[in-house]
């Protein structure tokens, strides 16, 4: 029987008939990852084990100790507004059949409007939920997988569900650049660079003949536009140019310094009519 009902907007996990510790206790983990607390047992098998459920939590220990025991699915559904069964069958009801991403959906509208608090069941490992327990369900939930194979332990499956449940309230970006201790690049550093990088590819005669020169240019910008640079990357790579403006070593860096400063403010290159010291092929 249930003692000190607790009330929770967030869903129920209703075990019914769970055979096992160990997966009650990864269920548990598997719960946790996505704020869900309430967890449900149904007359679990007799010989079940505490110790082993809360060693294969694994930090989710709270939730074992503080599980709610049943005698039946209809006790252990009393409270709440909304059941959902699991099953990978069809069974012959008329319900409404849901994917995991729905069903999420469908539980946060409802606790969000009519404060309704939700329940998921789970059957047995290895036969799943009866069609007894699933006829005090409003809905099934079935989970799309491979037909020729689509076997989830009791774990995966609630991981499922807790997941897309999460995902309905989550607002992490979905893609998403870190840029510890610096920014993205602004276009005007970025514009910047490439006219000092295209200046740089000039003067050591790439850019050729004249009329590839439009072409060749609008596919060096748009692979560097491809690698979401950031202000360091911009300063880095104008760095590089600059070094190798200077190679060899053995020029003449009274001839070498002008040109760089030129072609790094993405001047003319006030050397191009004499080599002075710049390699000049393309190899």
């Amino acid at each position: 029987m249930k003692e000190n009902m607790p009330e929770f907007q967030s869903p129920a996990i209703i075990l019914v008939g769970a055979q096992l510790g160990e997966n009650i206790g990864t269920v548990a983990r598997a719960m946790l990852n996505f704020g869900l607390t309430d967890l449900r047992l149904v007359r679990p098998r007799s010989d079940w084990q505490v110790e082993r459920a809360r060693k294969a939590a694994a930090g989710a220990e709270a939730l074992i100790d503080n599980r709610l025991m049943f005698d039946s699915v209809a006790e252990a559904t009393a409270d709440l507004g909304f059941v959902v069964a699991t099953t990978a069958r069809l069974r012959d009801m008329v319900k409404p059949v849901m994917t995991p991403a729905h069903l999420a959906v469908e539980m946060r509208r409802q606790a969000h409007e009519t404060a309704t608090t939700s329940g998921v069941m789970f059957g047995p490992e290895r036969t799943g939920l009866d069609n007894e327990d699933i006829s005090l369900a409003d809905a099934i939930c079935r989970v799309p997988l491979n037909p020729e194979f689509s076997s989830l332990n009791l774990a995966q499956a609630v991981l499922l569900i807790g997941y897309e449940w999460f995902q309905t309230a989550d607002t992490t970006p979905a893609a998403q650049l870190p840029v510890p201790d610096t920014r993205p690049a602004t276009r005007a550093e970025l514009h910047g660079m490439f006219d000092h990088f295209e200046a740089a590819l000039d003067a050591a005669g790439f850019l050729a003949p004249p009329e590839k020169k439009p072409a060749m240019a609008r596919n060096l910008r748009n692979m560097f536009h491809r690698a979401s640079l950031t202000e360091q990357d911009v300063r880095t790579f104008r760095g590089v140019i600059n070094a190798l403006l200077r190679w060899p070593r053995g020029a003449d860096d009274k001839q070498i310094k002008p040109r760089v400063g030129a072609i790094s403010k993405g001047q003319a290159d006030p050397g191009m009519s004499g080599n002075a010291g710049l390699a000049d092929d393309k190899s």
